[in-house]
């Protein structure tokens, strides 16, 4: 993969560094080189977030992008948190990698619009809740819990609701079990007609 993306990289007029294989050697490479931008893989040996910190911390004029097959919400999230300037997922074209960064290094954000809209929606959360909000039922729900019922509620398949909020299927029913427990109901139709009050 490493190789794949050097390729696409040099060959839009990039210069690559370094390359490194561990989240340890990413950090000594980017402060021994200092570059533009660190180009990341969140699950590299080591943790790719750990060394985005890392890298914010320690040469924080490297803009930093995360190159990942993930499009779990905490991966993304913790990336932003980190200081990542930019998420990518890893099915994006090689050659466009290249201008991709150079935009970063122009103060855009690199991240496909599927995923700019999973953040809209996170920061939106709570204002775009459906059921009803006046309810004990209500207060005790989480942003991304709502989301998953309501998602359901409008007829969605967890497979549906899974690819939209880009979590996996085993996700949304882990959400839904909590939204039960927490609601002292059995079953979903049980648990909309608590919410809906």
């Amino acid at each position: 993969m490493r190789s794949v993306v050097r390729r696409g990289l040099e060959s839009g007029g990039c210069r690559v560094v370094g390359e490194a294989a561990t989240a340890d050697e990413a950090v000594e490479l980017v402060i021994d080189h200092r570059p533009d931008v660190a180009l990341l893989d969140i699950h590299m040996p080591g943790n790719g977030i750990r060394a985005a910190e890392a890298i914010s911390r320690a040469v924080p004029t490297t803009a930093i992008v995360m190159l990942t097959q993930s499009r779990e919400d905490d991966d993304l999230f913790d990336s932003l948190r980190a200081g990542a300037a930019g998420y990518l997922l890893k099915d994006a074209a090689p050659q466009s990698l290249a201008d991709t960064l150079r935009g970063v290094l122009a103060g855009e954000a690199a991240m496909p619009p599927a995923l700019v809209a999973r953040i809209l929606d996170e920061f939106r959360g709570p204002a775009r809740r459906r059921f009803g909000r006046g309810s004990a039922a209500a207060s005790k729900l989480s942003t991304r819990e709502w989301e998953v019922m309501d998602l359901l509620r409008r007829g969605e398949s967890t497979d549906d609701v899974a690819a939209r909020l880009f979590l996996s299927p085993t996700t949304v029913r882990v959400h839904v079990s909590s939204v039960l427990r927490k609601l002292a109901v059995t079953d979903r139709a049980s648990a909309f007609r608590l919410l809906e009050e």
